[in-house]
Parts: C-alpha cells; structure tokens; sequence
C-alpha cells in the first residue's frame, strides 16, 4: 500500500484537491445552464465517481506488501472492521446529500455564492470537529485563526451576491429597495411564457434534443456577457427554473448541504482512525483506499437511487425525466463524466493528503471558491458589467479566502501512526 506520510506531501496533495474540487460544481453548473435536466447529469458524475475509487484501491491500495498493522485494501475486506465502516458508509451518504443540494442550489443562487456558503459551513464544523478528532496534531494558532478568515469571506460574499442581484436588477429596469435587502430577494430576468413553454417556442420534452453545444454557442454570441438579454437568454434555456422564487429557498439549501459537508469529513476521519475505539482488540484501522472505497460505494448506491426516483418524481422545479430518456441522453454527458473523474480525484487526494497531515488541514481545500469564482467569470460571465462595489467586495472576498487556504494549509501537523 502507497502512504503519504510526509507533512509536504500531504500540502501537495491538498493543494491538487482543492483545484480539482472547485472545478467539478462549474461543470454542473455549466450543464444546467444549458438546458441538461440535473438527475442525468448526476447519474453519470456518481458513476464515474467510482470508478475512480475503485482505481484508487486496486493501485495505490494494492502496490507494496501488505502488514499486519497495514493490509493492502483486499486482504482488508475480509476482516472484522465493521465500525469503521459504518462511519465511512455514513461519510458517503452526506457527501451525496451535500452535492445534490449543491447542484440544485447553483440555480438558486450563482456558481460563487454556493460554494462561499457551502464551504464556510464545512470549515466552520468540520475543521473544529476534526482538529479534536485528530488529537490537536494541527497548529491551533494558525488554523482557528484560518477558519476565522473562512467566515469574513463568507460574509463578504454574501454581501457580493447582493450587490450583484442590485445590479442586475438595475440592468432589468427593475426597481430596488437597495442592495442589502437583495440578500432575502432573487433577481429574476425577464419571465418567461407560460405553462412551462420557454422564450424558443419549445417545452421541456423538445428542448431535451436541442444540442448543448449549440445551445451555449447562441448564449455567448448573440448577446453580451452581463448585459439584461444574456441574463434572459440563460434563463430561458436552463433546466431548473426559479424565476419568482425566493432566493431563502436556495439559502435552505446551502445550509442543508454545509451541514452535511461539514460532517462528512469527520466520519471519514473516524473510520481511518478509530478515535472513538470502536473496533476489537488486535484489528487493524481502515487504510484510507480501504475507507474510500467503501464511502465511494455508499455514495454510488445511495446516488442511483435517489437520483432514479427523481427521474420520475423531479423535485425543485426539475424537468421529469425517465431511465430510457436518460440512456439516450448523449447531450453534454462528456461533461457531467469528467466532472465525476474530477470530483473522484479530488476526493482521493484529500483524504490521503488529510491522512498525512490532519483531516483539519485537509479541510483548506474547501477554499475552493477560489478556484469556482475563476470559472464562473470564464465560464458564465458572472460579474461582467457589475457595478465598482461589487468588484471591490469579490476582491475582498478572494483575497480572505486565500489567507484562509495559506492559514490552513499551514497549521498542517504530522500524524504520529
């Protein structure tokens, strides 16, 4: 078995992690910005997901010798370890839960808002739990200072998102009691025809063939990124609508994903580390491909399902869909496949990464608003044309989640087993 045990090796790591966690939720997002009903999308990301947990034990779980106080990941299935397992199981199932309730925050709110809220929640909880968790091996006078920087951005960004909505209500020509008081209202473009039938003339069962390519193509091309017609233009053509839907739904959301990322991490640290002393006598501690492997497949099962019934139960205003539709459904899926691989690698590397030099540290890479707030100005011309408060406020934001991240990454101890 491949273990990192330097605390170096362990930054590197989380440093990977934490561009490729922030990257996967702007490919979901970019989907759904195009029209792609969300249950597809995740169907396909959980599955290759796996995979790559599956990869991730049969390589790095299987190379070298196995010991006693260290079995390579087959020998280890075999063996008495069910405590453990449970609490990666339970890991899995709230990651699944966290990322469902991202997907559908992002349309409740933008790309940058979700994962500000998202993370700071999952630093907030998960950070403190973990540092107890790992037996104080973090420096607590730089990572509670870094947890504390975590929570200045995220009230920064809240104040971004409504300067944001009063700018753009300002391009809609619509009226506005002031940029505060969008923090509790949701920005709406122009409202779309009704009984479900969008600005093109085409309801949700014939947009379903519209190629996303093209699609995107006329969203970036006939009308400028951040004007009033691109805003309409992307409403239209999205998959989850929230026109006249109150921003305090997407807000529920954010807290109910947090709290799941939040404690997601702490589970997993419990099943490598058995701090609470729930395996028998002489029974090694889950290597952390072992533990992987088992949250992968807890999260994959319990993805399949929930996702199938949302086919045909959709929730959140979600287009209805079934597994035939599903299977056909060729339209962006390279995306929401290479958002699993993403995602899977990520995952992967924080964890190995949080084995090596605390799960607290590995906890910097929910600084990845850093890295969704680059791809949703590339990518969605979020923040074009905002107003000058709005780019010193974004400004103020980045610049305390990139302390965080350093605080972070820099409280990084060494595990003494």
């Amino acid at each position: 078995m491949y273990v990192v045990t330097s605390k170096g090796g362990g930054v590197v790591l989380m440093i990977a992690a934490l561009i490729l966690l922030g990257t996967w939720p702007a490919l979901f997002n970019l989907l759904e910005r195009r029209g792609r009903k969300p249950q597809h999308t995740f169907l396909d990301y959980c599955i290759f997901n796996y995979i790559i947990a599956i990869i991730f034990a049969l390589t790095f779980g299987q190379i070298g010798h196995s010991t006693e106080e260290t079995p390579n990941f087959i020998p280890q299935l075999h063996q008495d370890n069910g405590a453990s397992v449970g609490f990666a199981v339970g890991g899995g199932i709230l990651l699944c839960l966290g990322n469902l309730g991202t997907q559908y925050a992002l349309a409740y709110t933008n790309l940058s808002i979700t994962e500000v809220v998202g993370s700071s929640l999952t630093v907030v909880g998960g950070t403190i739990l973990n540092y107890f968790l790992d037996g104080r091996i973090n420096r607590a006078e730089v990572l509670f200072p870094g947890v504390a920087c975590f929570l200045v951005a995220a009230i920064t960004g809240l104040f971004v998102h409504a300067s944001n909505m009063d700018d753009h209500n300002v391009k809609l020509g619509r009226k506005t009691k002031g940029w505060l008081s969008n923090i509790a209202a949701k920005e709406a473009p122009e409202p779309l025809a009704p009984h479900g039938t969008k600005k093109d003339g085409l309801d949700d069962s014939a947009r379903g063939t519209i190629d996303l390519e093209k699609a995107a193509a006329k969203s970036t091309t006939s009308s400028a990124r951040g004007s009033a017609q691109f805003l309409a233009e992307v409403e239209s053509m999205r998959s989850i609508k929230v026109v006249g839907n109150s921003v305090l739904i997407g807000a529920c959301i954010l807290c109910f994903n947090g709290a799941c990322y939040a404690l997601f991490s702490p589970a997993f640290n419990l099943a490598t580390n058995d701090q609470w002393n729930r395996l028998p006598e002489g029974v090694p501690h889950l290597v952390v491909y072992t533990a992987f492997f088992y949250f992968s497949t807890s999260f994959f099962g319990f993805s399949m399902i929930v996702n199938t019934i949302f086919l045909y139960c959709p929730i959140l205003g979600a287009p209805k869909s079934s597994v035939p539709e599903y299977l056909k459904d060729f339209n962006g899926r390279h995306w929401a496949v290479l958002a699993g691989l993403i995602c899977g690698l990520g995952n992967g590397f924080q964890f190995m990464g949080g084995q090596a030099a605390g799960y607290a540290a590995a906890d910097s890479v929910q600084a990845l608003p850093l890295v969704s707030t680059i791809w949703g100005v590339v990518l969605f011309g979020e923040y074009f044309r905002s107003s000058k408060r709005t780019y010193i406020l974004l400004a103020g934001m980045l610049i305390m989640f990139a302390a965080a991240v350093g605080l972070l990454m820099g409280s990084a101890g060494t595990r003494q087993h």
